[in-house]
């Protein structure tokens, strides 16, 4: 039982709710996922389910769509709407024209550094932000890399100071914290008001299944990454392979003798590749991924046993 299941997660449980919750729907051990969702978000959640979870790291990396709004008038301590209220609410929104709004979003967009917010995973010192400020603390956080390939307003609801967005960014980029610069580029307070992941890279919420559909009785992943459906209808689209996974990486297919020489974790010398991560199929099985150097392929993740 290897390989990605695509759900849409509801608001309320965390990312680990449904990690155990597909543990049990599957009766796997080997569960996880590529990219967290804030309790209060909604949509694309990458389930990884056997060996898959060994290659959670090529997913984590993929480019990420969302869907949000930001709310102006007030900022909070997390960034979203779970917060408390920090400082007094600001009116000034209320004279906001979208080209102004849209001037700010190019703004943002164009960064190549974001402050993550103070309550997120990020370490301070070798501990959670979270927990610092949960402690009372103010944790002094450095701005890190990200890429905001997009940031348009889809709709500007000037009664309610609502500006519906579009996102597309690299992994590790905060939504939240774009909401909040947002925010403070209009010289107001914003926070955001609602999230939902709506891509990973290839894979679209839509083709997804949902928490109902995960946890009613008689699901099962086979090994071709395909499921014996149960009474209740499951989108076949939720399941993928683990090919998937590294389908951006260059490829290389193995004769039958250096495949079984790599799942061994062998170096194999190979000619008309290029790239620094390298997919390694089997015929049409992925067997690894591989880092090339010198023209030889060292095993970096091998999906044997």
């Amino acid at each position: 039982m290897d390989g990605i299941l695509l759900l849409d997660k509801p608001a309320g449980p965390t990312s680990h709710d449904v990690v155990a919750a597909a543990r049990r729907a599957l009766g796997l051990q080997r569960v996880g996922h590529a990219g967290t969702l804030d309790p209060a978000a909604t949509g694309l959640l990458v389930i990884l389910a056997g060996r898959a979870t060994r290659l959670a790291r090529f997913c984590s990396i993929m480019p990420k769509r969302y869907s949000g709004v930001i709310q102006f008038g007030t900022e909070t301590d997390t960034d979203d709407a779970a917060g408390a209220p920090v400082g007094e609410p600001d009116e000034s929104w209320r004279v906001l024209l979208q080209p102004e709004l849209e001037a700010a979003l190019r703004k943002v967009q164009a960064r190549t550094h974001q402050v993550p917010p103070a309550v997120s995973a990020k370490k301070v010192d070798g501990v959670r932000s979270y927990r610092l400020a949960r402690r009372g603390a103010a944790p002094a956080l450095a701005p890190a890399p990200v890429v905001i390939e997009r940031l348009r307003c889809d709709r500007f609801d000037r009664q309610l100071g609502e500006a519906h967005v579009d996102v597309l960014c690299s992994s590790g980029t905060y939504v939240r914290a774009i909401a909040r610069d947002v925010g403070h580029e209009l010289g107001t307070r914003a926070h955001l008001a609602s999230l939902r992941r709506t891509e990973i890279g290839n894979w679209k919420v839509e083709d997804a299944m949902t928490m109902d559909m995960l946890t009613a009785d008689g699901l099962r992943l086979t090994n071709d990454g395909h499921t014996e459906l149960s009474a209740v209808s499951r989108p076949p689209s939720a399941f993928r392979s683990m090919a998937e996974a590294v389908a951006f990486l260059p490829a290389v297919i193995l004769p039958a003798d250096e495949a079984r020489r790599f799942a061994l974790g062998q170096k194999i010398p190979v000619t008309a590749v290029e790239g620094s991560a390298i997919a390694v199929f089997d015929a049409g099985d992925l067997i690894g991924v591989a880092e090339l150097r010198d023209g030889v392929l060292h095993p970096d993740v091998v999906l044997s046993g």
